[in-house]
């Protein structure tokens, strides 16, 4: 229900027929499925944005299955391999991590992978500060001390170990999110830092494993942002789009749409990034 209502919103957008569109029906089927969002108070866009993603996923996930079982006709085809079907969410957002740790004592080495859709980035600066901040920070080798503690496999006890993670598989929208809501002590507080984003030429390569270094196709232009200005409890949403015909760059704000300069893309409200 939620992915037809999804298909529909997009048709309503594209076909030029109204001067807004309202996501009403999707809103709507997405809060049966996840009731936290069908609630009229503020939520976080982010964790929104994951669950329409997942959402989306599964529910073509289990169509595509389908299809594939009636083309199928080796007999010995196993069903197992039908929960990993990629789909267009998987296509387009979902990228590889892969966590190499570092044992301090005996310096072996494990690697874990992760795959993700969205990357939380920690926000290094009070005041001001760029993306590649962001992303230095984020990918840093950090050590794991005390409870964090690694099991060494070859030293057979817990030890202290080196962190540190790097993009293997680089989606193709890749999602940032700027952690702006953090705990201090009992209270969490909004960061309101200005925080500098490229809208075009945003090289990952320093972040990814030697063999995608070489590749020059990591680089990626801005084509959304959603902003967050307010506080924790009593916010407003906005975002800026780039049409990807036009290329022109548009500011949603509730049933508000109007042209926006290039220069005005870049605010200290932004929250969640589209590469």
């Amino acid at each position: 229900e939620a992915v037809t209502a999804f298909g529909c919103l997009v048709s309503d957008m594209w076909l030029g027929e109204f001067a807004c569109v309202s996501p009403e029906g999707f809103h709507s089927a997405l809060g049966k499925r996840y009731p936290t969002f069908s609630k009229r108070t503020q939520q976080d866009a982010q964790e929104f944005l994951i669950c329409v993603l997942n959402e989306l996923h599964e529910a073509l996930k289990k169509v595509t299955a389908q299809l594939k079982r009636k083309c199928v006709t080796d007999a010995h085809a196993s069903r197992g391999s039908m929960s990993e079907t990629p789909t267009i969410i998987t296509e387009l957002f979902e990228g590889q991590l892969s966590y190499d740790i570092t044992c301090l004592e005996c310096k072996s080495s494990t690697h874990r992978p992760e795959s993700f859709t969205v990357l939380s980035l920690p926000i290094p600066s009070k005041s001001a500060c760029s993306l590649r901040d962001c992303l230095e920070c984020f990918f840093q080798q950090d050590t794991l001390t005390w409870n964090n503690q690694i099991h060494c496999s070859w030293c057979g006890t817990k030890q202290d170990a080196a962190v540190k993670a790097t993009i293997t598989k680089a989606p193709q929208i890749i999602i940032f999110h700027l952690k702006r809501f953090e705990w201090q002590g009992k209270q969490k507080r909004k960061l309101s830092t200005d925080i500098w984003y490229p809208l075009s030429d945003l090289d990952l390569s320093p972040y990814s494993a030697e063999e995608r270094r070489r590749c020059k196709d990591a680089e990626y232009s801005l084509c959304a942002v959603v902003n967050h200005s307010g506080f924790l409890d009593d916010g407003h949403y906005t975002a800026f789009c780039k049409h990807s015909v036009s290329t022109n760059w548009y500011s949603f704000d509730d049933a508000q749409i109007s042209k926006l300069s290039d220069s005005s893309v870049q605010a200290n409200t932004a929250y969640l990034l589209f590469y």
